[in-house]
């Protein structure tokens, strides 16, 4: 039992840690990790937290993204990263795997991450989430979260302006902000509209929370991030598709030396 007391006490620690780094216009910046390997290469680097990207570990390990590879497979996963480094780490738990909010959270308090993104994308229906039933399930992550003694830092990801939404143009800029409106109030830590366009992430961060961002690594602007109040930057996959490129080229290079 003291063992785990600890455990609580460290993770806890982290949390509160992780949440003090989001600073609007100082953005903290999330290079996302997939395997234990990359994660000690992101804390080397410097880095404060390690995040996960969900596309990149399901893709790694031979599966679709959008909860196409097991819940138990993902989190044995982001387990043993946040195993491997002594910084926090935030996982991408995609839109809870079909799990109750008191379950995941428990879940990832025992694999020892200290946040998460929530998405509302409908990955069993397509579409999104009812805004207000997001609403209740993060509001349910918060009073467990609270329960087990650790502040999970909760990233709620708005996917209005994913490709998957079924919205239309002159529509996704609203509903993003009133689920961001939604969410802030239900006791989410952050908001995530990835594919928003710089109009539409300062119509996001007028609401009050601290916003995520995408960063597209080869055309986006961490100034403009940073100038629109942006708190936290993330790069997905795109580390994960860049080693594969360098991959690539590296056995390319390998099999023309056998010619």
């Amino acid at each position: 039992m003291s063992d785990q007391i600890v455990t609580l006490s460290d993770q806890a620690d982290k949390a509160r840690l992780l949440r003090s780094l989001h600073v609007p216009g100082v953005p903290l910046v999330l290079p996302n990790a997939w395997d234990v390997g990359s994660a000690r290469a992101v804390v080397d680097a410097g880095f404060p937290v390690v995040a996960t990207a969900s596309n990149a570990i399901a893709a790694a390990l031979g599966y679709d993204d959008g909860e196409g590879a097991p819940s138990e497979e993902m989190q044995f996963v982001a387990g043993r990263m946040a195993a491997s480094v002594d910084v926090p780490v935030t996982v991408d738990a995609e839109a809870g795997y079909g799990m109750a909010p008191g379950e995941l959270v428990e879940a990832l308090s025992g694999i020892g991450v200290v946040g998460c993104n929530i998405e509302d994308s409908d990955h069993a229906n397509g579409g999104l989430i009812d805004v207000d039933v997001r609403a209740v399930y993060i509001a349910e992550m918060r009073a467990a979260a609270e329960r087990i003694g650790v502040p999970l830092v909760v990233n709620a990801r708005i996917d209005s302006f994913f490709p998957t939404s079924p919205l239309a143009e002159n529509q996704k800029r609203a509903d993003a902000v009133r689920r961001a409106e939604a969410y802030w109030s239900a006791g989410a830590d952050c908001v995530f509209p990835p594919g928003a366009g710089p109009d539409d992430l300062r119509a996001v961060v007028e609401v009050g929370a601290p916003v995520n961002a995408g960063l597209p690594l080869k055309a986006g602007s961490l100034d403009e991030l940073r100038a629109i109040g942006v708190a936290r930057v993330s790069v997905g996959p795109q580390l994960y598709r860049s080693a594969l490129d360098h991959l690539r080229t590296d056995l390319r290079s390998l099999l023309e030396t056998r010619k």
